[in-house]
């Protein structure tokens, strides 16, 4: 018996067993998209909360003027991206530009002063003493990232 061809049968099955293996590749590429994300994540707030320590670090060191009631923070991010003049009459940056929030929407962050409570999602306004991402979304560990 000489068989040419495919049967609708084989066909089928074939189709059943692909899309079997793509809907298991679905959630992992979820997941991996989502870790990327929260890589970037935590690459960005180092990035930020070191410029700002760096920041703090000159200012105690009295290598620039500065608003005592900001206790020698940022008064808000964009300075850590113009600098600061020095006594000395430099420039002193500390960011190339303002990482963008990749778990929110907007790339925009959530800002805390030093006179804010710990918990507060209201920017005081004095001053930046920390950032967070606004976001209300679960991380893969189980934490959220706003507490992150």
């Amino acid at each position: 018996m000489d068989r040419k061809g495919l049967t609708y049968i084989e066909i089928l099955v074939v189709v059943v067993i692909v899309s079997i293996l793509m809907l298991a590749a679905i959630p992992l590429a979820k997941n991996t998209i989502k870790r990327e994300k929260e890589i970037q994540l935590k690459r960005a707030l180092r990035i930020i909360r070191t410029a700002i320590d760096e920041y703090k670090k000159a200012a105690d060191k009295k290598e620039f003027e500065f608003d005592e009631d900001t206790y020698g923070y940022p008064p808000d991010l964009e300075t850590l991206v113009k600098g600061v003049k020095t006594k000395k009459g430099k420039i002193l940056k500390f960011l190339r530009r303002i990482p963008k929030n990749p778990m929110s929407e907007d790339g925009e962050w959530g800002l805390r002063s030093y006179q804010d409570d710990r918990d507060s999602e209201v920017w005081g306004g004095e001053n930046v003493y920390d950032i967070y991402s606004p976001s209300h979304g679960k991380a893969l560990d189980g934490t959220y990232y706003n507490e992150w």
